[in-house]
């Protein structure tokens, strides 16, 4: 039975990080990247965003609780499962390894990103627009910072594909998961550079 609930809540896991978790990251990147066609714009993709109908349904529903789980049993598996990196260096293993590594990093940042902007905004202690988070990027240290957590993010989405394909019996096949693996990493760069090029253009303007 143990072995059975674990087989279910690591599919659910993969799912999770997916569907829904997978399709708001895109999402928020690309709502961000509006920012790329200056203040306006991404102000009102913003205020878009926040007047849509059921918001905090959505937001509890569909981002916050599946968060929730995907966390916590993704710390769980960060800190029980092997990786056998020691005795088997396959490029696999070290996916796997920086997949556990990523995994904390992205909690940490997206704890720290949504109390600095949902919870501040939600208290009323910020407003939701271009300003906000300039001012957070113009500070070096919270650049790098972000950084970090967006391509850590971006990875840990990406290479998380992978696993979901595998996990759900989509790539079975060693040629498929190899196509999936490539497909994977064009994810990765590709939404690296949005999330990336984003961040440059609140810290920099350009």
């Amino acid at each position: 039975m143990a072995g059975t609930r674990g087989y279910v809540n690591r599919r659910l896991h993969s799912l999770l990080g997916v569907v829904p978790i997978g399709i708001f990251l895109l999402q928020h990147l690309t709502v961000n990247f509006f920012a790329t066609r200056g203040p306006e714009a991404f102000n009102a993709a913003a205020h878009f965003m926040e007047s849509l109908p059921y918001r905090y349904v959505l937001e509890i529903f569909i981002i916050f609780l599946p968060l929730l789980f995907h966390s916590i049993y993704g710390v769980y598996i960060a800190f029980t499962a092997k990786s056998n990196l020691s005795n088997f260096g396959y490029f696999r293993n070290w996916m796997f390894m920086l997949q556990r590594i990523t995994g904390i990093l992205t909690l940490i940042f997206v704890a720290w990103h949504v109390w600095e902007t949902r919870i501040a905004i939600g208290f009323g202690w910020a407003e939701l627009n271009y300003s906000l988070m300039e001012g957070i990027l113009t500070e070096p240290f919270f650049f790098w910072f972000y950084i970090v957590g967006v391509i850590s993010t971006t990875f840990h989405f990406a290479n998380g594909l992978w696993s979901f394909c595998v996990s759900w019996g989509i790539t079975v096949s060693p040629r498929s998961q190899l196509v999936m693996t490539y497909a994977s990493i064009v994810v990765f760069v590709a939404i690296s550079y949005v999330g990336v090029r984003t961040l440059i253009q609140f810290a920099y303007g350009i």
